[in-house]
This record gives C-alpha cells, structure tokens and sequence, in this order.
C-alpha cells in the first residue's frame, strides 16, 4: 500500500488530500490530509471520490479520429496528423479567424490548461477566442479592471478574522467558493460566528448557506443591484462612510445613487427598506466587514455593475484593503499576468453581433452565432479544451445544432460527451492522478497565503501523453511546424519568456516536464523566492502567512487611485433605473449549486449522484398549488421548453423556481451520467440576452411559464 498526498483539483477549495493506493495504482481510499495547514483534515464528497472519478471506465484511453462518418480509436501520431491536416485545410481555404477556440472550465485549474493556453491561442491566431470565463466570472474580472485597473486584482473576504460577512447570491457553503479559495468553507462561517461575528445571507432560496446564517433575506432574482445602490444612498445620505484609500470619483458616485434610496429598493428587491436601511448601518458599524458575491449575481443582467457595486461597499465602510475585509493574496509564484496598462474593453469585435471584445475574449453567448452566419470569417473549424458546451453555454440546443455543422473540430477532452460527439478528432489528457499539479489561478485567491505542489502519483503509460504535450503540440500545428515539431523546443520557448532578465536562472530549474519548469521559474521570481524542490520536500503545503495590505502596489488606474465611478458602471446605473422590474406575476428561474456536483462533468460517477443530488424544478408549494402543478412540470422560457420533475419547497421564494446547472446527459458514452440524465437547464436560457458590460451570458432571473404536464 502506497500514501501520497494531493491538492483536490475539482473545485476552487484546493483542499490537501491524503490517497491510500494498492501496488496496482487502485485508489483505496480519499481522506482530507490533517497536515496541511490551510485545509487541516477537511474533504467533501467530490474530494471524497477523487479514485472512483480518476478511474471512470468511461474516460477514453486513447485517440479517437472520425474514419468514414465514425468516431474510432487511433494511434497518437495518426490523430495529430489529422489535427495538422483538418486545421490546415481551413486555415488555408479560410484563413485563422476561420477557427475558434473555446477552453473550458478544467483548463483553469490544470499546470498545462494554465500555462499552454495563452501560447495556444497565439498560434491559431483568431480573434474567435472564448472561454468559461464569459459563462460565469467575467463581470467580477471587468469590475475589477474599472475600478483599479487590473481585472486579476480580485479581492477575497478575510474570512478568518472578518466580524460581519454579508454573502449576495453565493452558496459557498455548497461550492466550497468561487474566485475565493477556502477550504471548509463552512467550518470558517461557523467560526465567524463562534467568534461573535455575524453572518448575514441574501438570495431568492434559502440556501444550505442561508441555514448557517444568522439572518436570511429573500430577495427577487436580478434585483441585488437595487439592494446594493440603496445600501450605497445609506451610506452616503447618513454620512456613515470611513474611506481610508485613495479613491476618485466620490462626488459622481454620490449623484449617481441619490435616486435609488432603500423605498425605492424595497419595492422591486422585496426587501423591506428599514431592513436595508440597518444593514447600511450594521456594515458601516462593524468592526470589520465584508461583502461576497459570486455566481447569483454574476449571472445576471446587470452582474458586472452588481460586482462594482459590492466593492464600492467594502471601499465605503473601510473594508477596502484592510484585515477582516477584503484583500489580496499575495501568491507564491510571480504575477507576470499582471496588466502594465489600464484596462480596456473593445480591442475588436465580434462578426455578427458587434459585441466588443473582453479579456482577450469575445462572448460565448454569441458562440452559435458566429458558427451559423455565412460570410466571411464564419467560424469553420472548433478547437476545445475541457468544455461541454452543449450542456454549459447559454441555449446549448442550438449550439449542438450548429457545432454539427463545423468543417472540422478538435477536443482536447476524457469524455465522448455531449459536445466531443461531434468532434473528428479526441485527445484524452491522462488520468488527474498522473499529472503534476500547481493551481496557478486559484493561488491567487486564497483567503490565506499558501503554496502546494503536487507532483505526479502514477506514471504515464507507454500509450499515453501528457496534457502538456498535447496542448504543446496542438499549439505547434497551429503555428505551422507540423505534427513532428518537438514539444521541448516550445517549453524551452514559455521557459525563456517567464524568466526574461532572469535568464541566467535556468541551469537551477528543475522539474519533470515543461509546466514543472515553468513552474519552477514562477517560484523563484516571486514574492516568497521559493522553488520547486522545496515544495517537493513539503508535500503537505506550505503556510506563507495571513492576506496583507497590498493594494497599492495592485492599482493601475490612470489616476492610481480606486475609481469609484467608472463611467460605464455610472451608465449601467441609468440604464438600470430606465429598466422596468419583472412584473410580481412572472416566474423566474435561478440556478443552483449542488454539493456532489461540479457544472457537467461528475454526473458519471455512481457515488456522486442520486438521492439529494438529483435535476429537479425547485417550486414553493404555494405555487405548486397556484399552478396546479403534479409530478412534472413544463417549463418554457423564450429559447426553449424542458419536462421536469417537480420538488415543492419552501427554500425557495414565491414566484421564484430552481434549475441546477449542467444535467441533460445524452449523446455521449457516459452510461451512469445518461440513466440519471435530468434535463438541460440551458434550453431555457436566451443567448441574446447578456450583461453588455462583460459579454457574460445570463442564466439567472430567467422570465419563464410553469404549467402542468398532461397526457
């Protein structure tokens, strides 16, 4: 029996694993590793299963290339000759803006996802670039950009010495955090209130979340901007502000928010205005505060003005930048992502829509649009890496339709799932057990310092590549040297770059690949002057510290100052205000985040599905009775129409029903996905409707009818 240690790469919690292996490499057992200074023993049951994931009879063991209209396994060499030969023949007859990539969520959280992306995306050389990013974080990211100028200067809530939390649609208790990495998330809330701390919950369904807090708030879905602006007037009106950073923009932020006092609020977000009113107080108060929000608000119409909003509280009540408020990691490896000039939106634009590009990406709502649209720069050929987009982007129906119509698609991906289906050529990555492991991204949102590597548990074999040389050799085709073109050259290449003056450091690195190279550099040119053998000698973690005052050396406005009212979030007000509120009559449909589940890609595994976790309409039983509804419900929006199984609740508010995110199972060769299939929540959401700030799809306050299903 063999023990070793890992970082959990599911989700954003980075929780420490310890795995008991057999001599044959068999996973006998996942427990939390006490060790580890950040997460101390913690697991849930996604890390739980870690082995029975990392085993899936499903995922696919070798290439798959479409021979004759059918997907068959291959040989290495033969794929990427296919891949050499179908993007060159688009390429060629359609030039490069002909080809779209889209990355997936995994590609965030993977050494080779993070550090092959950006080379990958310069040797296709299309604008048509998209990612998850525009499904579910881009308008905290453009919020972040507008107001200090750099959209990776992401502020976490301190949460081990905060005294008043107030969480806006997050369910962390059940996500275990998104852009905010911490461990037992909900061993830390109940610490804030074992300390005497308060935790405050607002959102239309009382949440596993909300069931912690010590008060719950139901507010109407796409209405938290209302809520916030109000919190705002509070501040402000009753001269309750303590702004201890320098910040521009105050007197335009005041204007903008005189109309939208708590009266006003309480009417279109249902919460009552003395309430708000006391919250504006109870934050201003405190001896330390913090306001979260995540996918809820992020999802919605106006997400990117709802995700200024929040900060602009935490700035006002001088949280900004301070312990027990908001802060920023300070990561183990360098920032060389880090922006050397203010942010812009808009560089170019999308073909069909007009829709300005974000972060180097365009929208993925307008993904089918540009598939479907004849003319020139039509997308022709697809490359994907780690996304099911059928199942994840907004009107997925119509994006199954319109990727069956590509010239030729390449995915990186384990599964033949919903969206590989369609694909001519599969490259399985390896097992997770048998790549190394450093989460770049979410090391930079930590909500304590803290570095972990893990290295590879299981070596590769003789028929296998690592997800390193596949995206290396994808990224060479794509520049034009062929299949043949040694992968090593190009690490040498991402080496050279990261290092730059600090050339002179390359005979120290180490490492087994070309990430753990990369990786190695990234170490040694951060803050902390690690490396990669010291890691390696504390498989446990490393513990660098609690967040810091940082933000001044974050901030790359034009002014250097905190921008408080950025114009296009003053203009989102207006158009906010000019928006009518969603009638009290209309239905609206909300995600929801499951314990056992992550977006689309758990459902395969038996452990992990059936019981609570399970794709049911979530419905108050006074509309349940309202609408005369049975066992099933037929739920239509204005992009689609799904049949679902009913589950009366009084966790969620009047006029309000639930979807989870990422059911709908069918088409692939996932057996124990498609028999517990659910439906797809993304028939029902209208691409054409997105937050114009961001480009980000909309997936909440979704106006929808409810009725019966008859005979």
């Amino acid at each position: 029996m063999t023990i070793a240690h890992r970082t959990c790469p599911i989700c954003d919690a980075v929780c420490g694993l310890r795995l008991q292996l057999d001599d044959t490499g068999h996973v006998l057992s996942v427990r939390g590793d006490p060790d580890d200074p950040f997460s101390r023993g913690y697991v849930c049951p996604k890390g739980a299963s870690l082995g029975a994931l990392d085993e899936d009879p499903s995922r696919l063991r070798h290439p798959l290339v479409r021979v004759d209209g059918e997907l068959r396994e291959s040989s290495w060499e033969e794929a990427f000759e296919a891949v050499e030969r179908g993007l060159g023949r688009v390429i060629s007859e359609h030039g490069r803006d002909a080809v779209a990539v889209y990355f997936g969520n995994p590609t965030f959280h993977t050494m080779a996802g993070f550090m092959y992306r950006m080379p990958l995306t310069q040797s296709l050389g299309t604008r048509n670039v998209y990612s998850a990013s525009t499904i579910d974080q881009a308008p905290k990211q453009v919020a972040c950009g507008l107001m200090l100028g750099d959209p990776f200067a992401i502020a976490v809530p301190d949460l081990d010495r905060t005294d008043f939390l107030l969480v806006i649609g997050a369910n962390p208790a059940e996500s275990h955090g998104s852009l905010c990495a911490a461990p037992d998330f909900p061993g830390r809330l109940k610490a804030l209130r074992r300390r005497g701390g308060r935790l405050v919950v607002a959102d239309p369904r009382r949440t596993r979340t909300a069931a912690m807090a010590d008060e719950h708030l139901f507010v109407r879905p796409g209405t938290d901007p209302h809520l916030l602006l109000a919190i705002v007037h509070t501040l402000l009106s009753e001269e309750l502000t303590s702004i201890d950073i320098e910040v521009d923009g105050l007197d335009e932020l005041r204007e903008a928010v005189a109309p939208h006092t708590p009266e006003a609020a309480a009417q279109i977000c249902r919460v009552p205005a003395d309430r708000i009113t006391a919250l504006a107080r109870e934050l201003a108060a405190a001896p330390s505060a913090a306001v979260y929000t995540r996918v809820g608000t992020c999802t919605s119409e106006f997400g990117t003005l709802t995700q200024w909003l929040v900060d602009v509280v935490n700035v006002l009540t001088g949280n900004f930048d301070r312990p027990g408020g908001v802060m920023f990691t300070r990561p183990a490896i360098a920032e060389i992502f880090r922006p050397r000039e203010p942010f812009t939106t808009g560089n170019w634009r999308s073909r069909v829509r007009d829709l300005p590009e974000v972060m180097g990406e365009l929208p993925v709502a307008t993904l089918a649009d540009e598939l479907e649209t004849p003319g020139e720069g039509q997308i022709r050929a697809m490359v994907t890496v780690a996304g099911n987009l059928v199942l994840s982007a907004p009107n997925g129906p119509r994006l199954d339709r319109a990727l069956a119509g590509v010239d030729f698609m390449v995915c990186v991906d384990p599964y033949l799932n919903e969206t590989t289906r369609h694909a001519d050529v599969i490259l399985p990555p390896p097992r997770m057990l048998q790549m190394p492991h450093y989460d770049f991204l979410l090391s930079t949102v930590t909500v304590r310092n803290y570095a972990r590597f893990s290295p590879a548990i299981l070596p590769l074999g003789p028929d296998q590549r690592s997800e390193a040389e596949i995206l290396a050799r994808l990224t060479l085709i794509a520049a034009g040297q062929g299949a043949q073109a040694d992968p090593a050259a190009l690490d040498e290449m991402i080496v050279g770059q990261v290092l730059g003056e600090a050339s002179g450091l390359r005979a120290e690195l180490s490492g087994d690949s070309g990430p753990e190279l990369m990786l190695d550099a990234l170490l040694r040119l951060g803050a902390y002057e690690l490396s990669l053998k010291e890691l390696i000698a504390q498989p446990h973690g490393v513990d660098l510290g609690p967040l810091e005052p940082r933000l001044g050396e974050l901030v790359c406005t034009p002014s250097g100052r905190v921008a408080l009212a950025p114009e296009a979030m003053v203009e989102e007000v207006r158009r906010l205000r000019a928006r009518p509120a969603a009638p009290d009559s209309q239905l609206l449909l909300i995600g929801r985040r499951q314990l056992r589940s992550n977006n689309s890609w758990l459902h395969n595994v038996p452990v992990l599905v059936g019981g609570a976790n399970r794709c049911t309409l979530h419905v108050h039983p006074d509309d349940v009775a309202g609408l005369g509804l049975g066992e099933t419900a037929l739920v239509r929006s204005a992009a689609g129409e799904v049949v679902v199984p009913v589950e009366p609740t009084e966790s969620i508010m009047p006029g309000v029903v639930s979807l989870p995110h990422g059911w709908g199972h069918a088409g692939g060769d996932q057996p124990v996905a498609v028999q517990h299939a659910g439906v797809n929540a993304n028939a029902l959401t209208d691409e054409t409707v997105i937050d114009p700030v961001s480009g980000n799809a909309v997936f909440n306050a979704v106006p929808v009818t409810v009725s019966k299903v008859t005979a």
